[in-house]
This record gives C-alpha cells, sequence and structure tokens, in this order.
C-alpha cells in the first residue's frame, strides 16, 4: 500500500498531504528548526490569546512581565531535539508506533479517520479481540500494513464544563498511557494525532494544552528512553494553536522562556502535567512530639530500688492519672478539627433527622437520600436516571388522573402548573410512576420561572 518516498515539500515546511508515501522521521520537520521561531516577536505585549481564549488563564499572571519570575519550563535542547511537528495523518510515518483515538469498544467506525483502511482487515480483527478499553487508558496493536510497527489505541474523555478538571485529568492519562506502553514494547518513536475529538466536545485549545504540557513532563522524566515524539495536525486551526502554544512548554531560546513566562495558564498541572485539586491532596500532618516522654520515663525508672517491678496494671492506672500522655501530645497535630472528614461527619449529623424519616426516594429504589446534600453532580446524575426513565414509559394513566398538568401561563407570562389535591388518591396510584411522570412533566419549566397552583380544599373528581 505504501510506496518509499519523499515528503511533498522540503525538511522544514508544513507537508499538507503526503499521499501514500512512506515518510521517515528524517523528513519531518523538528521543533528546534529555525522557520518557527520568534512566533511573538511582533505581538504586543499585553496579547494573551484573543484569538483563542483559554479557560484556565489567571488575568493577574497575564499583566506580568515575568521580571523575576522562575519559568515552569525552561529550556531543554535535548528534549526540543526529540520533538517533531507533522501536518498530515500519522498512518505513512515510518515510526515505532501511532496513537489511534477510539471509543471504548475500539470500534473501526469511530477509530481515527483512515487508519483501518490504511491497516487493512487484521487490525479490526486483533481490535475485537481485546475486550475493550476504559477511557484514559491505552491498548496496544500490530500495525499490520502501516509502516509503523504498532498501533497504541487510546479513550479520551467525553468533555462537560462542570466535569472539566475530570476531563482535563483523563486526557493527559491518555498521552501518558500512549508513552507508557511505548516504552514497555521496547518502543523509542510515536506519532501522536489530536485525541480529543469534536464529537465529544472537547475544546481544541485547552486540550492542545493538556497534551504539550503532558508530553513535555513525561519527556523530563523519561527522555532518555524515547527517541521521538511527533505531534500530528492535520487542520490549519490545529497547526495556528500547536505552533502558538509549542513555545510556551518546548522554549528554543531565553527569548522564548521569557515570553513563555507571562503567557503560560495559571494552572499547568503537577510533576505529570495532572490538574492538581488543593482539597484532594493527603493532609500529612507532623507525628506527635515524643522527645520529652523520654527522660520522664527514664527518671520514674530510676526512683525504683534496684530488682523491684511495677505490675502493668498499676503502669497503666499511674499513666492515667497522671499527666504523662501530655508529653505525646502535639498541639500542631491535635488541632485538626475541621478537615474534610470532620466536616462530612458533621453533614451526616445533621441530616440524621432526614435519615430516619420517611425517605421517598429509597422506596422507590433510586437510594438513601436522607444522607448529606448531594453535589452539583450527583443531583445532576439522579436527574438524568429519572428523566431517562421517564422518557421511555408510557405514563398515560397517570396523565389521564389529572393530578399535575399544565393550566396555561400567569398574568406576567409565567407557565402556570396545576396540582389537585383531591385527584391524589395513593391507593390507585403507582408512586414510583407518579414521581417519574411528575420529572417528566416539570422538565420543560425548570430553566425558567414558573408558578404552582394547588387545589386542596372542597376539590372533588369533577373539578
Amino acid at each position: 500500500m505504501y510506496r518509499p518516498g519523499a515528503a511533498t515539500t522540503t525538511r522544514g515546511g508544513l507537508p499538507t498531504d503526503s499521499g501514500d508515501s512512506v515518510v521517515t522521521l528524517d523528513q519531518v520537520p523538528r521543533w528546534s528548526d529555525a522557520e518557527y521561531r520568534n512566533l511573538y516577536e511582533n505581538e504586543d505585549p499585553a496579547f494573551q490569546n484573543s484569538h483563542f481564549p483559554d479557560p484556565l488563564a489567571s488575568v493577574s499572571e497575564g499583566s506580568s512581565s515575568g521580571n523575576g519570575m522562575v519559568s515552569r519550563f525552561p529550556v531543554d535542547y535535548e528534549i526540543n531535539s526529540k520533538l517533531y511537528l507533522w501536518r498530515g495523518n500519522p498512518w505513512n510515518l515510518e515510526v515505532d508506533a501511532v496513537v489511534n483515538s477510539t471509543n471504548e469498544n475500539l470500534d473501526e467506525a469511530h477509530g481515527s479517520p483512515g487508519l483501518h483502511a490504511a491497516a487493512g482487515p487484521g487490525l479490526a480483527e486483533e481490535c475485537a479481540t481485546l475486550g475493550g478499553c476504559r477511557t484514559g487508558m491505552a491498548k496496544v496493536t500490530n500495525a499490520y500494513d502501516l509502516p509503523a510497527r504498532r498501533v497504541i489505541h487510546t479513550v479520551g474523555p467525553k468533555y462537560a464544563v462542570k466535569y472539566h478538571t475530570a476531563a482535563e485529568n483523563a486526557l493527559s492519562h491518555c498521552y501518558r498511557s500512549c508513552l507508557e506502553l511505548l516504552i514497555e514494547n521496547g518502543l523509542q518513536s510515536i506519532a501522536m494525532g489530536c485525541i480529543y475529538t469534536e464529537a465529544k466536545n472537547y475544546p481544541r485549545e485547552p486540550a492542545a494544552h493538556v497534551a504539550i504540557r503532558t508530553v513535555r513532563r513525561f519527556l523530563e522524566k523519561q527522555k532518555d528512553k524515547i527517541q521521538a515524539v511527533v505531534f500530528c495536525i492535520e487542520t490549519a486551526s490545529d497547526t495556528e494553536i500547536y505552533k502558538r502554544l509549542l513555545p510556551l512548554y518546548f522554549p528554543r531560546d531565553k527569548l522564548e522562556e521569557e515570553v513563555a513566562i507571562s503567557k503560560l495558564p495559571a494552572d499547568v498541572g503537577d510533576e505529570n502535567g495532572e490538574t492538581v485539586i488543593d482539597e484532594r491532596k493527603i493532609r500529612i500532618k507532623p507525628l506527635p512530639n515524643v522527645k520529652k516522654a523520654g527522660p520522664r520515663f527514664s527518671q520514674a525508672s530510676a526512683d525504683l530500688p534496684a530488682g523491684d517491678i511495677i505490675p502493668v496494671s498499676d503502669v497503666a492506672l499511674t499513666r492515667r492519672n497522671s499527666s504523662y500522655l501530655d508529653a505525646y501530645l502535639d498541639p500542631a497535630f491535635m488541632s485538626l478539627i475541621k478537615d474534610p472528614d470532620q466536616r462530612r461527619k458533621e453533614r451526616w449529623e445533621k441530616a440524621a433527622q432526614a435519615r430516619n424519616s420517611w425517605n421517598f426516594a429509597k422506596m422507590l429504589g433510586y437510594g438513601d437520600l436522607g444522607g448529606p446534600p448531594l453535589s452539583a453532580a450527583e443531583e445532576y446524575s439522579l436527574h438524568s436516571r429519572y428523566l431517562a426513565k421517564a422518557n421511555s414509559l408510557n405514563l398515560s394513566e397517570i396523565a389521564e388522573m389529572k393530578i399535575i398538568y399544565r393550566g396555561g401561563v400567569d398574568s406576567k407570562g409565567r407557565p402556570v402548573m396545576v396540582v389537585v389535591g383531591a385527584h391524589f388518591l395513593l391507593r390507585c396510584l403507582d408512586l414510583e410512576r407518579f414521581v417519574l411522570y411528575v420529572v417528566k412533566e416539570f422538565e420543560p419549566l425548570i430553566q425558567k420561572p414558573y408558578s404552582i397552583v394547588y387545589f386542596h380544599s372542597a376539590a372533588s373528581l369533577q373539578a
């Protein structure tokens, strides 16, 4: 399928179409090539990625000149020599491994465009034997008809703003898992396309930040085991993004390093490139101060006549009745009373009455909701489960009971929901189906103000 040949442009350019020719690494532009330098020379110093705003950028840092600040990504010529930038898909690159962005089932239809056609049917057959792959993880197969030796398959995350940090760390883990598999299989060069996809709604520039900084942090630790990492970009927008962001994480001279200090996002992750949440860090306090206990115990022992033995029970009693343990109590250690575990316990105690009361959701099989207040993510998940089940059922018999129905709009134009208490006949009602019907009826209204009119006194079934 592939024939050896030269790239369509000379070394240092960005080939837009290499046909079906095999392209070797020496034909791919290195990031350290001079053609890409000094991207910021003509920029306004106040410029802060105006065309592609970064939600992670810090306003306060954006105004900083960078003077006197330490670069988080200093110039490293050895690492820069291992980075390549290629305009085109990776399937015709002669490298040890290429990366396929796919879904959890490793389906051919959801893989990177053109991969299975270029590799042949054997690739899909081997993928079917792997048992799928979890989001953020990676698996390796043979490359079959590709010039590469192996294909590394990884599953990128779906993106939602409320789960931004989780998606960011899952994407970082995708890139790191691919590089770890590369080393585990004794390989040294890898071509990586954009793992984030339009179908999963991941914003391209924030995703590029994650990709580039994760590769940088990995190379800092494993640069002796990796020969080349090729970023493969296929669109003009991705080309612009990578050419603009690469100098921030892979500066090639002191000028780019200084510029990067003021242009880097506020959060560039930990030593692996992952976002760190302070509340989730493991909290380690100093050990209790036991140095004062030694002399006191030794003095008590010295006062005893030679050969005397104090019974264990008496020793315990002496310690309980004295200030002996004070030497072990470090005030700094003992003052940790408002940590997350303590706050969680307090929330549980406040919710004790709710847990012991009638729990409607638990009765319906949706778990015990009488505990501490649900987080936004938990509320969203629970609501989604209710709504999905309601939409899958025919609840017409609940609608015919006219317990809840829409009644036009009020004087301010707000939709009105009418609730008729007399129609709520518990002995004739399936409570689970009723709750599902309520969720379904209120779903179109909950995003805007609405009114509820309740009728109870002197109501009848003919109302």
